[in-house]
Order: structure tokens, then C-alpha cells, then sequence
């Protein structure tokens, strides 16, 4: 599989969880492993990717962290986006 396609897998699995439930970093690769029948490693590295861009974020609350879709304000603030 393609890394751009797997990102698009990572992003719907964690667009399914919004406002659901807060995903670990290890709950997304474990789910997108285990859906798509791709190694852990990959799913790893395209959800670094992805973060890296600012397309997924980590975000903290509660003492924990967890890996969400940001906000528009959130890319505005970082200036991702105009």
C-alpha cells in the first residue's frame, strides 16, 4: 500500500473516533494495522508523516496523550493555513 494511501486510511479511522474517543498513538496503529493487514512500522511512519505536516496533531489533557484530527484555528495559530 501507498503511503499517501494509508495516510488516507489513518486520517478516516481517526475521523470515525472524533468526538467519540480520545486515540492513543497505539490504538491508531494497532486499528489501521489490523483493518488495512499493513506491518506496524508503516502505519508508524505515515502517521509521523502526517503529524510532521500537520495534518494529525498530539494533543494533552488528563495526563495523557493522545492523536487527533486539529482544529482550523489550530492550523491557522501554526500557520499552516490562511
Amino acid at each position: 500500500m501507498e503511503t499517501a494511501e494509508l495516510q488516507d486510511k489513518i486520517f478516516a479511522f481517526c475521523e470515525a473516533a472524533k468526538g467519540k474517543k480520545k486515540l492513543k498513538e497505539k490504538d491508531i496503529i494497532k486499528g489501521v494495522s489490523a483493518e488495512q493487514n499493513v506491518p506496524p512500522d508503516d502505519v508508524k511512519k505515515a502517521m509521523r508523516a502526517m503529524i510532521d505536516v500537520g495534518r494529525l496533531m498530539y494533543s494533552y489533557g488528563g495526563g495523557a496523550s493522545s492523536v487527533e484530527i486539529p482544529s482550523e484555528e489550530y492550523l491557522r495559530e501554526k500557520g499552516l493555513i490562511k
